[in-house]
This record gives structure tokens, C-alpha cells and sequence, in this order.
């Protein structure tokens, strides 16, 4: 499918007919008068259905990814007869970031030729195998390379936002999406929890064998009750069959008009989120924030567990549950975002004459943009002088609650912006996210090894704030620069 072809009318029609474009009778569409093959019409307690197995799938990966974190330095020395590195320890954890920037290259592509249902159960079996691997890795090289894989078939980092916007109308998706980005945060608290105590008892192993059977549920749930929800598969069957009923060969679809072939329709949209991402400035430099915003979740999850354990005297079990302390924080913006996400979209649509932009998206970004820095200090100095270990866990909880209001309604504002594209745009974010996720944490590592804790993450925290009105400034001329841009401009 050539993402630069137009978009479907608002106006969903069976048949197209222009007076200047005889052709355009054979062009099938939705049927405005209803069309239960239109997933903007299916019911709204099975969009929602849809919205919780995406949600589920979610906590499992979350769980999946930092399960790890407050027993990498314990799966190092198991899987190197005894011996540590603070930076294999590291890498053990962000390295899935790097899979996970490789794997949206491909997945994105793939569910804009075949749809999301094919591709997401083909994401989810390879997912079922990596964690196995990671499961019975005898060395360290092999267990990082199966975290790599794990984070390669990822993919509802990029199609859960891509699937939002393919079944809920804009002013409806800033809910849904607070709830799916909700789960991972429960994922969050509870996989550093269960694999802190169950490395104590039963070993680190039992807890990736957990994460296989979530895994497996799920997969079962998508088969079977999942349906395709991209319209350009759906328009292309509905075009198919009537060519079957009716004789009519001619019938086909807005999206069928381009002759390449399917290795070159493949390979185009394999560099389509970089096309995407060079022609948008406003992409370019959210992008950068928003990977700034994210990589702070682990830089914390790196260095948690060694301030707690070292400074504190906290068993890994217990430091695994201090984490339950950044998901409170998170949930608590998420729940904000749900209640007034939508609800400030719509009162700025209305004061803009009942024009909606995607800027109207921001103004939660902008408020985490400034209070993050401020926060990632504070964290920094209660782990250097040494507060009180409650003082410390509320910086954490901090943390994590301004993290979530600086990139959560960024990725609403993605699939706002660029609509048909959103999955493209989607993947160029996630892959930005993904680097600076996997390499940023070393380099805080040096930052505090050298400058201390304090320094450090002040130093991290001015950083950061040189970033802060960036937000401000989309919100203010982003509509206008959106314009320079074939993917974001108004029709």
C-alpha cells in the first residue's frame, strides 16, 4: 500500500462517482448509510474489548522488558560463573530498546500491506519464541541477544496507537489510549516486584517462564477474537468480493491505483518512516523530546536498584518493589490524561470556532516538559545526601508522573497529525525512543560515576530543560509548519 495515496473521504461511500471522473464509480468504499465492515461503526463495547487485549498485550510486554531490572546484576554473575559488570548489567536491560528500534521498520510496513491482524499474531509468536530462548540462555551473550529479539517483535508499541486511530473517532482517542498506556504501567510495578522475590526463592528463570505464559495468553486472545481493523485491507476484500458477486473487474479500491509491485510496495514502506520523519520538521524535533523524556525510565531503572541496595541495604526483592512507587506516580497521570485529555481538546476545538488541531494535544506535554528536570534532580540529590528512603521513593514516584504527561499525549498527537500516516510517523518516533533508550543509560552511568549522583542528574536535568519549549512552540506555530509537509497538511 502507497501511503501517499489520498485518504478515504469522511464521507465513507459504497461507490464514488465524480462527473469529472467517470472512473471513480468503480471505486468502493464504506457505506455512509452504515456498514458493519467499518471499524469506525463497530460497536463501542467491542472497540473498548479491542482496547483491553491491546492493553493486556502491553503489560506483558512491559512486564517482559523490566522483570529484569533489579536482578541483572544476579543473571550476569549466574551467566558468567560468578563475575560481574556493572555495564553487561546495564546493556542487559536497555539492549531490548535496541531490538525494539530495529523491529518498528518492519512490523509498520508489513501492517500497511497486510494488515494488523496477520502481523501482530506473527510479532506475537516470535515474541513467544525470543522469551523462551531468554529462558534457557547458558551466557550472557545469549541472553542479551534474545532480549534484542524479544524487543524486535515488539509490536504494540507502534500498532496499538496505529489501531486506536483505526477504530475510535479523534475526540475518543485520547481515552483509549490513557488506558492502554495504563497497563504497562501496572506491568511496571509488578514484573521488578514478582522477579525480585522469586529470584530469592526459585531463581531468575521462573520469572521469564511467566512472562511465556502471559505471552502465550495473549497470543490465544488475539487469534481468536482479534479482528483486521486497517480499512485498506478491509476495502480491498470488500473490493474482491464484489468483483466475485457483481462481474464487475473494475471495481478496486482508493488505494489500488498504484501499479508497483509488492517487493517494491514492501521496500517503500520500509523507508517510509524516514521519508515521514524528513518531511516533518514538527516530527523531527517532538521526536527528540519525547525519546528525552522516555529515556529517563531507564536511566532510573539502571540505577534504582544499586541506590537502594548499596546505599539503603535493600534486598532485590524489596528494591523490585520499590518500583511500585514510579507506577503510582505514572498511573496517577494517566488517570489525569484520561479525564482531560479529550476534554481540552474539545474546549480548544471550540474557542477555534469547532476546528480541531492536533496542537490541542499538548498543553499536559508541556507541563511535563518543565517539571521533569526539576524532579530527575531532586532524585539525583535524595539518592547523594542520602534522604530519607521515603523522601527518595516520592522523587521516583515523581518521576514517573511527569514522564507520562511529557510523551503520553505526544503519541495522541502523532495519530491526530498524521492520520493515515500515523503508523509511519509512529515508527520513526519509536525508533528515535529506542536509540536513545539504549545508549543514553551508559552515558548517565559515566555522568554519575564521575559528577556523583547529585551532580549528575542535575546535569541531566539542565539537559532536559533546554528541551522544554518545545512543546510550547508546536503548540503555537505547529499547525502553520505542519502545512510545509505533505504527511501533516490540512485538507
Amino acid at each position: 500500500m502507497d501511503e501517499t495515496q489520498p485518504l478515504l473521504q469522511d464521507t465513507n461511500l459504497v461507490y464514488v462517482e465524480r462527473e469529472d471522473d467517470p472512473s471513480s464509480k468503480d471505486i468502493v468504499d464504506f457505506d455512509p448509510n452504515g456498514d458493519a465492515e467499518n471499524p469506525m461503526e463497530w460497536p463501542l463495547a467491542y472497540k473498548w474489548f479491542i482496547s483491553g487485549l491491546l492493553a493486556f498485550m502491553a503489560f506483558t510486554v512491559t512486564f517482559t522488558c523490566v522483570s529484569v531490572v533489579p536482578v541483572a546484576s544476579r543473571i550476569v554473575k549466574d551467566l558468567n560463573h560468578g563475575q560481574s559488570s556493572k555495564s553487561a548489567s546495564v546493556l542487559l536491560v536497555t539492549i531490548w530498546e535496541l531490538g525494539e528500534a530495529a523491529g518498528p521498520l518492519l512490523i509498520a510496513p508489513l501492517s500497511e500491506i497486510f494488515g494488523r491482524y496477520p502481523v501482530m499474531n506473527a510479532a506475537n509468536a516470535l515474541f513467544i519464541v525470543a522469551t523462551i530462548l531468554a529462558a534457557i540462555s547458558q551466557s550472557t551473550a545469549l541472553f542479551i541477544a534474545a532480549r534484542t529479539l524479544t524487543g524486535l517483535a515488539v509490536a504494540s508499541n507502534v500498532l496499538n496507537p496505529a489501531i486506536v486511530g483505526d477504530i475510535f473517532a479523534k475526540e475518543q482517542r485520547g481515552s483509549a489510549m490513557s488506558m492502554i498506556q495504563l497497563a504497562p504501567l501496572i506491568g511496571g510495578a509488578v514484573g521488578p516486584a514478582i522477579s525480585g522475590a522469586i529470584a530469592e526463592t526459585m531463581g531468575w528463570r521462573r520469572t521469564i517462564w511467566m512472562s511465556v505464559i502471559l505471552a502465550v495468553i495473549c497470543e490465544v486472545a488475539f487469534l481468536t477474537s482479534f479482528r483486521e481493523t486497517y480499512k485498506v485491507p478491509i476495502l480491498r476484500r470488500k473490493a474482491a468480493r464484489l468483483r466475485r458477486e457483481t462481474g464487475n473487474t473494475s471495481l478496486r479500491t482508493v488505494f489500488d491505483a498504484d501499479d508497483g509491485s509488492q517487493s517494491e510496495k514492501f521496500w517503500d514502506a520500509i523507508v517510509r518512516p524516514f521519508t515521514v520523519l524528513a518531511g516533518s520538521s514538527v516530527l523531527q524535533i517532538l521526536s527528540v523530546f519525547g525519546s528525552v523524556v522516555f529515556t529517563y525510565f531507564y536511566i532510573m531503572s539502571t540505577t534504582l536498584p544499586d541506590i537502594l541496595e548499596t546505599t539503603y541495604g535493600l534486598s532485590p526483592a524489596e528494591a523490585g518493589s520499590a518500583f511500585m512507587t514510579y507506577s503510582v506516580g505514572s498511573v496517577i497521570s494517566v488517570i489525569i490524561c484520561n479525564l482531560t485529555l479529550d476534554r481540552i481538546y474539545i474546549k480548544l476545538r471550540d474557542s477555534n470556532k469547532g476546528v480541531g488541531q492536533p496542537e490541542y494535544r499538548l498543553p499536559l506535554v508541556i507541563i511535563g516538559g518543565f517539571t521533569l528536570p526539576i524532579i530527575v534532580a531532586w532524585y539525583g540529590w535524595a539518592a547523594q545526601l542520602q534522604h530519607p528512603i521515603s523522601t527518595l521513593l516520592l522523587s521516583v514516584a515523581m518521576v514517573g508522573s511527569t514522564m507520562t504527561f511529557g510523551f503520553l499525549p505526544f503519541y495522541a498527537y502523532v495519530v491526530d497529525a498524521f492520520g493515515l500516516y500515523a503508523a509511519s510517523a509512529m515508527t520513526a518516533v519509536i525508533v528515535i525512543r529506542c536509540l536513545a533508550g539504549t545508549f543514553l543509560p551508559l552515558a548517565a552511568g559515566s555522568l554519575t560515576n564521575k559528577f556523583g549522583y547529585g551532580l549528575g542528574f542535575s546535569i541531566l536535568g539542565g539537559a532536559s530543560l533546554l528541551l522544554a519549549p518545545i512543546p510550547i512552540f508546536v503548540l503555537r506555530y505547529g499547525a502553520k509548519w505542519r502545512q510545509g509537509s505533505k504527511y501533516t497538511r490540512d485538507e
